[in-house]
């Protein structure tokens, strides 16, 4: 089965583990805005990619508990979508200045709305 993810849902969590390591997935989940599923899907692709590695935490008393690291691949791979989102969001925020500079020039070509009396 190939995996792929959105490089918006890549960027999102490769930054949010990079900075929070010992995050469970339901706080990746909560703080993602996305389901549970989704975020187990996410990892093992995460993991079979090779950008992530799961180790369990050995002081905790739940040894279900795991720690998500970026592998160097990872890390690799973070710097690189930052640099494609960054990039997306650029052409998004160009797009949106130019059609507030349109609708602008639009609105000052009609006189002011006229307030009714009261």
């Amino acid at each position: 089965m190939s995996v792929t993810l959105s490089e918006e849902v890549r960027y999102r969590l490769l930054t949010y583990l990079g900075q929070h390591p010992d995050a469970s997935q339901r706080d990746l989940a909560r703080e993602l805005g996305i389901s549970l599923g989704k975020v187990n899907y996410c990892l093992r692709a995460l993991m079979a990619k090779g950008m992530v590695k799961a180790r369990n935490f050995t002081n905790s008393r739940n040894k279900a508990a795991y720690a998500y690291v970026l592998t160097p691949k990872g890390m690799e791979e973070k710097v690189n979508v930052t640099y494609a989102f960054l990039r997306r969001k650029i052409a998004e925020y160009d797009t949106i200045a130019e059609e507030i500079a349109r609708l602008s020039a639009e609105v000052e070509a009609f006189p002011p709305p006229v307030e009714p009396e009261r």
